[in-house]
C-alpha cells in the first residue's frame, strides 16, 4: 500500500487524483490550508490524514510542518493544488505577482524540501501539475505563466540532483481542465464556461497514475494532456 501526500485535493484535478488513490486502497495525506479544511477532507476521504500548511504563506511551512507528525514514509509528492488571476503586466500590482508566485511555485519548492529526507528514505516519486501556461505564455497570463514556468524549472533541477538517490519527477501539462479555477479564467476572460469544452479533471488524474505507477526502470519526465475536441 502506497502513501501520497496531495495538495489541492479539495477541488478539480487534485479530488480526481485523490478519489482515484483512496478508492484503490492508498494511504492519502492531505494538505489543508487550516484545520477546518483538514476536517472536511479526511471526512470525504476516511482513513486519510490531514497536514496543516498554507502555501499562501510558505515562509511559515516549515513553522507549520514542526508541530505537526509528518509521514514515515511517501511514495509520492503530488502538487496539484494552484491559482490563477489574469492581466496585463501594465496593471498587476506585485500584491497579485507574490499571491500566484507563492502558491504556485515558492510553496511546492518549500514543502519538497521539506519532505525531501523521507522521500529520499522511500525512494519515492514527485509529480508537478504544472499548465500549458508553463510552456508558453500569452497576453494577460503574464503572472501565472512565470509561476509555472518557474515550476518547469524547479522540476526540472530536482530531477537532477535527486536522481542519484532514486528519486522520480514527473511534470504534468494539462490543457484546459474544467475545474473552479477554469471557471474563473473564462469569467476573467469575459466567456461563458461549458464543462464541456475542456479535459475532464479525471482524464488528467489518469495521465498522472499512469506516471505513478510506471515500473521503476522508467520514469515519465514531462507529459503534456490536451483538449481531444
Amino acid at each position: 500500500m502506497a502513501t501520497h501526500l496531495i495538495t489541492g485535493a479539495g477541488s478539480g484535478i487534485g479530488a480526481a487524483v485523490a478519489r482515484r488513490l483512496h478508492e484503490r486502497g492508498d494511504d492519502l495525506v492531505l494538505l489543508a490550508r487550516d484545520a477546518a479544511r483538514g476536517k472536511e477532507l479526511t471526512a470525504r476521504y476516511p482513513g486519510s490524514r490531514a497536514l496543516v500548511g498554507d502555501l499562501a504563506d510558505p515562509d511559515r511551512l516549515s513553522w507549520a510542518f514542526s508541530h505537526q507528525a509528518l509521514p514515515d514514509r511517501l511514495d509520492s509528492l503530488l502538487h496539484v493544488a494552484g491559482i490563477v488571476d489574469l492581466g496585463p503586466v501594465g496593471e498587476l500590482r506585485p500584491k497579485t505577482w507574490h499571491q500566484q508566485l507563492n502558491v504556485n511555485l515558492i510553496a511546492p519548492a518549500e514543502i519538497t524540501r521539506l519532505l525531501l529526507p523521507v522521500l529520499r528514505a522511500s525512494e519515492g516519486q514527485v509529480v508537478f501539475v504544472n499548465s500549458g501556461a508553463g510552456l508558453n505564455a500569452h497576453a494577460d497570463w503574464s503572472a501565472y505563466a512565470a509561476s509555472k514556468h518557474g515550476l518547469k524549472a524547479l522540476a526540472d533541477s530536482l530531477r537532477a540532483e535527486e536522481k542519484p538517490n532514486g528519486i522520480r519527477v514527473t511534470t504534468v501539462y494539462p490543457g484546459r481542465t474544467a475545474t473552479p479555477m477554469q471557471a474563473k479564467v473564462r469569467s476573467q476572460e469575459g466567456k461563458e464556461y461549458d464543462p464541456a469544452d475542456w479535459i475532464d479533471p479525471e482524464s488528467v488524474a489518469t495521465t498522472i497514475l499512469m506516471a505513478l505507477d510506471l515500473p521503476r526502470d522508467a520514469e515519465v519526465n514531462d507529459l503534456s494532456v490536451r483538449p481531444g475536441r
